[in-house]
């Protein structure tokens, strides 16, 4: 797969959604969006458009979930700032809701808001973590989003603390993996692991996003970040404030990178399938 040409501005959000409230979660959307003038892609964190709140999802369905039509297309009023802004920034916006699909699913999903303001339901979660598996169904295929010749592979939290979901973006030619994500208080040393670590595992940029504060035990913390593909922090959020995290995607540094470590290329099939085993 080619590697694109040409630099990228990205951003990666920390902030904190109030549960239920959609409309007005998407108008405080539209406001950090805003607050990342000049970037082409804004990552904001999983659940934001709801809030990460179990209690709440599990509660009110109806005011919580978007609707999706059979070809994933969301048409909800309640978004239409966030429309605006993705129209005035010339900018794609990656953001998490409750998804409700036609065949009765209901999923945590990225939507994309793309610069002419259609929403799409782009990617649902394939990892469910815990108590998600009572409130929703997991997600059934992995997904890319193309921007001006960047390659992003999309996840959403618990994935990425699989290697091999991020390894299966960067098989599809992934330049980057974008992460809306709800990390709680006290996990501090996994957030900041598994991240970089994808990054590293595919050299590929990955942009962290995460929600922040809430109430114990629905508190969240921060950190959220843009990887290089050495897994080094271009950007990083402090574990707690509201933040807008903005940095550049060199593809030199893509290219330089590759060059230097060629795990994408060396690596077995078969991940080894053929072991011994010893007694000592």
């Amino acid at each position: 797969m080619p590697l694109p040409t040409a630099p990228l501005t990205v951003a990666a959000v920390q902030a904190q959604p109030t549960p239920g409230d959609v409309a007005g979660n998407a108008r405080a959307a539209a406001r950090l969006v805003g607050r990342a003038a000049g970037a082409r892609v804004v990552v904001l964190p999983e659940l934001f458009l709801p809030a990460y709140h179990p209690p709440t999802l599990g509660a009110d369905p109806d005011g919580t979930d978007v609707a999706a039509d059979p070809d994933g297309r969301v048409d909800d009023a309640r978004l239409d700032p966030l429309r605006a802004a993705a129209r005035d920034g010339g900018t794609a916006v990656v953001i998490g809701a409750a998804v409700r699909h036609p065949d009765r699913r209901r999923t945590i999903s990225s939507l994309v808001v793309d610069p002419a303001g259609t929403v799409t339901a782009a990617y649902d979660k394939q990892q469910l973590w815990r108590g998600e598996r009572e409130l929703f169904d997991a997600g059934r295929r992995g997904a890319t989003l193309l921007v001006d010749r960047w390659r992003f592979g999309l996840g959403i939290c618990y994935d990425g603390c699989f290697p091999e979901h991020g390894r299966a973006a960067a098989g599809d030619g992934a330049h980057g993996y974008l992460c809306p994500s709800g990390y709680l208080a006290g996990s501090a040393h996994r957030r900041d692991l598994y991240y970089p670590a994808r990054a590293l595992d595919n050299t590929m940029f990955v942009v962290f996003a995460n929600a922040v504060g809430g109430v114990d035990p629905w508190r969240f913390n921060g950190g959220a970040a843009v990887y290089d593909p050495e897994g080094r922090p271009l950007a990083r959020g402090a574990d707690s404030g509201e933040d807008v995290l903005v940095a550049t995607l060199d593809p030199a540094v893509l290219a330089d990178t590759r060059a230097a470590h060629t795990m994408l290329l060396d690596r077995l099939p078969d991940g080894g399938a053929a072991r011994t085993t010893l007694v000592a």
